[in-house]
């Protein structure tokens, strides 16, 4: 863009200077055609952004929900279980859920699964606004939104969040005594919660839940404002976790979080005592917190006890018995039919065929077994291209600060080489410049030193965390590629057949796409990248909302290409089908991890077992030996960490948790070979205060 002179700015100036006169003085201001044209540009984008705005908030012009719901309280209004008769659930016309029940019971978690755009993330909408009959006693929170913008800290910003929810619970216990008397049984269970929050631990035990999600001392005490959205939805998951809500709803909470952050969260889950619904594409994740399954299928809800592996198992077994009995059934009508149609005019064949014709009635009339209808299964494949000689993608002694200075080095001297069957998972914790990484394959960034080598033929395609960002949503897909791609077809049947490999079809091909799921606009961007037949894929986070059999099929595109592809990914079970090398980004370098992912988890795994075990024992500890608040003030927890890093450590490579000890005066030792995979080298040290301070430590296990 060429640079403005500065004789016509102060021209523009004075120009506005008088049309800012005119209209003060209540005089209209003459347009040019140039000014209009503007104007109204922005008025088209911003209806736009309004209309988009308001779909994905489910509301119509008057704030009214485009959700229809239905429901019958089945439980007693002062129990803790929620069971749910007569459920039903339409979203702009469309039937998501019919005369289904649904039962959570206290101390439960349940999985969410469903496809992509059957309305798991509408029903949890609808659970949290109370569209169906909850009981007033039962708060429920969803996590569907990063925390505010704002000048308090992620520290402060979770503490202000607990005194809230403390000052709700004392107003609600209030009110209820006014209205209902102090004997009211839905006063117990407040009262419980409010000695559960325990205000002289907020601080703590807020810190300890930040630290899981990937916090440390710095980015603990940065504004949230400051804070991207990934890191400001952490706080909010971290809000969520703190205050520990009756029904806790979350809906994909590992999209923004690292390998590490999940299994903390994982682990910190399995402890959670109260209803937690949970949608997530993570098989393992699943399996590790989940007691019971909702499975959203053919409208309607259907319960599992166990975790995912035990619901995959159990509904195997179910269908199969399902199709013995319905082929069983079949084969009987069959025989039946045929003797009606034979039985001719014989009197006692007659008599005979019309007792089978009750049989028959009567089968009909309780109501047929019906056949298994399989789940839609689809495979996408990104198209064959031709083959490159090495090397296709390469860093050469590279180096990158983004303020370009040395000292600053977010990478020094790092090689690495992508070829046309490279399979390469990059792993690190969150901002440690994986995507950074891959903004310099793609030249978006330049390197301060070494140089970053591209085949003169590559032809990069990229799916990143914003991809979805970048589709018009008051359009819908099939509208979209069809205008995208215009040079390659005006027809809608070509353009729904490229869409449906994805496994995007029908109302979901002709719905805005601000009124599908992340998943099924997700979808649209798997078909627009391989449209564009890239030699070689750069993926950043491609599981996010895609539901489990699109994992599936992602993975086996991938492994069927035959190009190359780096993938930066959350979702072991991912990684652990696709990945043939593994960097670990760490210390300004990517040193290859020889192991499997599942080894690299198993890492983390026995070193956040070991922290959650270490908060319990020595809360313990505290409580037996009745410490004074004097004498704790000084006491030190202490983990300290190999002087190594996470790749070479010998004790990151053994798949045993570490085992601590306590001596008598209640100080926790640490085995030397205790790696943090952050902080190597580091000791980390954590001050107690007190009896309260570690049972609040405790509490928030």
């Amino acid at each position: 863009m060429s640079a403005v002179s500065s004789s016509k700015a102060k021209r523009e100036q004075k120009r506005l200077e008088r049309e800012a006169a005119k209209s003060a003085a209540g005089k209209s201001t003459k347009k040019t055609k140039r000014q209009a044209a503007k104007d109204a540009e922005e008025k088209e984008v911003d209806d736009a952004d309004a209309q988009i705005a308001k779909l994905k908030l489910q509301t119509d012009e008057s704030g009214i929900s485009d959700r229809v719901t239905t429901g019958v309280l089945e439980s007693l209004q002062t129990s803790r279980d929620i069971k749910l008769s007569s459920v039903s659930l339409l979203f702009h016309g469309k039937v998501l859920i019919q005369d289904a029940v649904l039962e959570l019971n206290y101390g439960r978690r349940y999985g969410l699964l469903g496809e992509n755009g059957c309305g798991k993330s509408t029903l949890l909408r609808s659970l949290a606004a109370r569209e169906f009959p909850i009981p007033e006693h039962i708060d429920v929170y969803l996590l569907n939104e990063p925390a505010a913008a704002t000048d308090y800290s992620a520290l402060e910003y979770v503490v202000r969040e607990a005194e809230a929810e403390m000052k709700r619970l004392e107003n609600l216990v209030e009110d209820i005594i006014v209205k209902e008397g102090p004997e009211d049984p839905s006063l117990d269970g407040l009262y419980e919660k409010i000695d559960e929050m325990d205000p002289a631990t907020f601080e703590s035990r807020a810190a300890v839940i930040l630290t899981g999600l990937g916090f440390n001392s710095v980015t603990i005490k940065k504004r949230t404002r400051d804070m991207s959205g990934g890191w400001r939805m952490r706080v909010a998951l971290a809000k969520a976790l703190f205050v520990k809500p009756t029904l806790l709803l979350l809906d994909d909470p590992t999209a923004h979080l690292d390998l590490a952050a999940c299994v903390w969260l994982e682990e910190y889950l399995k402890r959670f005592d109260r209803i937690l619904i949970l949608v997530s594409h993570s098989q393992d994740f699943l399996n590790g917190v989940c007691t019971n399954m909702i499975d959203m299928r053919l409208k309607s809800i259907q319960l599992y006890g166990g975790n995912y592996d035990s619901y995959v198992k159990t509904r195997e077994e179910l269908e199969t018995n399902q199709m013995k009995g319905y082929h069983k059934q079949q084969e009987e009508i069959a025989h039946i039919k045929k003797f009606i149609a034979s039985a001719g005019t014989y009197a006692n064949l007659v008599r005979q065929a019309k007792s089978r014709q009750k049989i028959l009635d009567k089968m009909e009339a309780d109501g047929l077994i019906q056949p298994v209808i399989p789940d839609k299964v689809f495979s996408f494949r990104f198209p064959d291209v031709d083959k490159l000689p090495p090397p296709v993608l390469a860093f050469d002694n590279m180096s990158f600060a983004y303020s370009g200075k040395k000292e600053d080095n977010l990478f020094e001297g790092l090689d690495i080489g992508i070829d046309m069957d490279s399979r390469v998972a990059l792993v690190g914790p969150n901002g440690i410049g994986k995507s950074t990484l891959l903004k310099l394959f793609q030249g978006i960034l330049q390197p301060q030193e070494g140089r970053v080598i591209q085949h003169t033929h590559i032809k990069l395609g990229v799916y990143s965390q914003h991809s979805a960002d970048q589709l018009d949503l008051t359009k819908t897909p099939l509208d979209f590629v069809r205008d995208k791609f215009s040079h390659i077809s005006q027809d809608y049947q070509y353009w729904r057949s490229q869409l449906g490999r994805y496994g995007l079809t029908g109302e979901g091909q002709t719905s805005q796409m601000a009124t599908l799921s992340e998943g099924q606009r997700s979808r649209v961007v798997f078909a627009l990248l391989a449209l564009e037949a890239p030699n070689l894929i750069l993926l950043d986070e491609p599981t996010n909302g895609l539901d489990l059999s699109t994992i599936d099929s992602l993975a086996e595109a991938i492994n069927a290409f035959n190009g190359g592809v780096v993938v930066v990914s959350h979702d072991f079970r991912l990684l652990d089908k696709i990945a043939q090398d593994i960097f670990v980004i760490e210390n300004k370098t990517a040193t290859r991890w020889e192991g499997s992912i599942l080894d690299y988890k198993k890492i983390f795994r026995s070193i956040i077992t070991m922290q959650f075990s270490t908060v319990a024992l020595f809360a313990a500890v505290a409580v037996a030996a009745t410490v004074t608040e004097t004498d704790a003030s000084s006491t030190l927890v202490t983990v300290t960490d190999c002087a190594s890093t996470v790749t070479d450590c010998p004790a990151h490579k053994s798949s045993e948790a570490p085992v601590a000890s306590t001596s008598s005066a209640g100080n926790y030792t640490a085995p030397a070979n205790v790696s943090s995979a952050y902080e190597a080298g580091a000791a980390k040290q954590f001050a107690v205060g007190g009896v309260a301070l570690a049972a609040g430590a405790l509490l928030a296990l």
